[in-house]
C-alpha cells in the first residue's frame, strides 16, 4: 500500500469496491462460466485496488470494470487447457438468481446455463466484447478501451459472438411454457416414458452430464431424442427410485436439484425452444454443485 494510504482513504476504496462488486462479479463469472474463478478474480482485482494510487483515479467502477474483465480474459485463456482435460462435457457452474435476477446486470443477458455453454466455444476477448455490451450495456467505444482494440473490432467482435449464438440456438419458448416442459420431462424421465419423453424432446437434443469424472455421468454427451429417450429411460430405475426433488431457479431459469437423502447428487436444466427440449444439462460434479446448494440456504 501507497505511503500516506490512510484509513479514510481505504474506506473509500472498500465502499467504491463494494458498489461495484455485484457488477465485477457478473463480469468475471459469465466470461469464465464459474463462480469460483470470479470469485478469485474479484479477490486479484480487490488486492490490485488497494496497491493502485487511486489520486489519479476519477472513475473508480470504471478502473475496476477493466481490471476485472482483463483478469477475467487471462484466466479464461488460462482455463481453455484445464477445460481440454477436463473428464466429460464440461457445463458452467449454476448459481442462484433468485436474489439478483440479472446477475448485476443492465439486463440478464449471457446468464442462462445454454448460452454460458454457448459462449465457451468463443475466444475470451469475444466472449468479454459481448459480456460487456450485450449485459451490462458499456458503449462501444468503451468496450474498446477496456479490450485495448479499436471501435471497429469491438462492433466486429460482439457481432461475431451475436452470429454464433444465434447459429446455435434457437427462439426460446416464453417462461411457463420453459417450466411446463421441464414439468414434463421430469415426470417422464422419472418414470422412463418413452412417449413422452419422444414428444417433449426436439429431434436434434443433446444432453449434457457434467460430472468431472467424479460420479457415474456419461463421459460423452447423448444426441437425438431417440437415443437420449431410450438412454433416460434407461438410466431411470436406477437413478430416481433413492432420489427426491426441489424445484429451484438457477442462471435465470427454473431447474431440479436432485437429492439422494441429505446428498445433492444433480441440477437440472433445460434449453427449450418452440421444437421442444434442445439441451439437457445435469450437472453433477460436487465441486459445482456444493457452492449452488450452500447458496440456496443463505
Amino acid at each position: 500500500m501507497h505511503a500516506g494510504d490512510d484509513s479514510a482513504s481505504l474506506d473509500r476504496a472498500t465502499k467504491d469496491f463494494l458498489a461495484a462488486r455485484p457488477q465485477l462479479f457478473g463480469i468475471a463469472y459469465r466470461v469464465l462460466g464459474s463462480a469460483a474463478e470470479a470469485e478469485d478474480v474479484l479477490q486479484e482485482t480487490w488486492l490490485r485496488w488497494q496497491h493502485t494510487d487511486r489520486t489519479g483515479v476519477r472513475e473508480p467502477k470504471a478502473f475496476l470494470t477493466t481490471v476485472t474483465a482483463r483478469l477475467a480474459i487471462n484466466v479464461a485463456q488460462s482455463a481453455r487447457v484445464r477445460r481440454e482435460a477436463y473428464v466429460g462435457p464440461w457445463l458452467p457452474e449454476p448459481v442462484d438468481t433468485t436474489h439478483d435476477p440479472q446477475m448485476g446486470a443492465e439486463r440478464a443477458e449471457a446468464l442462462e446455463m445454454a448460452v454460458l455453454l454457448l459462449l465457451e466455444k468463443l475466444n475470451p476477448v469475444e466472449r468479454a466484447a459481448y459480456v460487456l455490451r450485450e449485459a451490462f450495456d458499456y458503449p462501444y467505444g468503451q468496450v474498446a478501451d477496456i479490450l485495448e482494440t479499436s471501435e471497429a473490432n469491438t462492433r466486429q467482435l460482439v457481432s461475431r459472438a451475436r452470429r454464433h449464438l444465434a447459429a446455435e440456438r434457437r427462439k426460446q419458448v416464453s417462461p411457463a411454457d420453459h417450466r411446463r416442459l421441464l414439468e414434463s420431462f421430469l415426470a417422464a424421465a422419472q418414470t422412463g416414458d418413452l412417449a413422452v419423453l419422444e414428444n417433449v424432446l426436439a429431434a436434434d437434443v443433446v444432453s449434457y452430464a457434467d460430472g468431472g469424472g467424479v460420479r457415474g455421468a456419461s463421459r460423452i454427451p447423448v444426441v437425438g431424442r431417440t437415443h437420449v429417450s431410450k438412454y433416460l429411460a434407461a438410466f431411470a430405475p436406477r437413478f430416481w427410485p433413492p432420489a427426491g426433488t426441489r424445484w429451484v431457479e438457477a442462471n435465470g431459469r427454473p431447474a431440479v436439484l436432485v437429492s439422494v437423502g441429505d446428498d445433492p447428487v444433480a441440477l437440472l436444466s433445460v434449453d427449450a425452444s418452440t421444437e421442444g427440449i434442445d439441451r439437457i444439462m445435469w450437472v453433477m460434479n460436487p465441486d459445482k454443485l456444493a457452492p449452488y446448494v450452500a447458496s440456496l440456504s443463505v
